[in-house]
């Protein structure tokens, strides 16, 4: 990666989606609206992935080059609105909050990639004389 590209940042948020409409959720998910979805890339998210445990707990992940710059870009588009208020019931807790504004993100711990890019950068034993 070039000095002039920016480090991506990764996010990872959890949710929790009622256990009585995870079935639901998933055939939502299946096929989302063409809208959302470019309304998505738009925003600058990529590598987007939601993981859901059969109990409803759900683990979102995504990558972006301004998290903060994403977050504003959906709220104020039109296209997302519709699609957020249909899945705000899905979840419990969001306090009234939009799904997209109102999940907690989790703290990254470890990532394989930056610490062995960390290793290559640190100089190498000198040989001997």
């Amino acid at each position: 990666m070039s000095s002039s590209t920016p480090t991506p940042q990764r996010v990872c948020f959890q949710l929790q989606v009622h256990p009585e409409r995870l079935e639901e959720y998933t055939r939502r998910h299946a096929a989302v609206w063409p809208e959302m979805l470019q309304a998505i890339a738009d925003a600058g998210r990529r590598n987007y992935s939601l993981f859901l445990r059969p109990d409803g707990l759900l683990i979102g992940y995504y990558e972006t080059d301004d998290d903060a710059a994403a977050q504003r870009a959906l709220a104020a588009d039109p296209r997302t609105a519709a699609w957020e208020a249909e899945m705000a019931p899905f979840f419990v807790a969001l306090d009234g909050a939009r799904p997209d504004q109102g999940a907690p993100q989790l703290t990254e711990v470890f990532h394989l990639e930056d610490q062995l890019a960390a290793l290559d950068a640190e100089p190498g034993p000198t040989p001997p004389a």
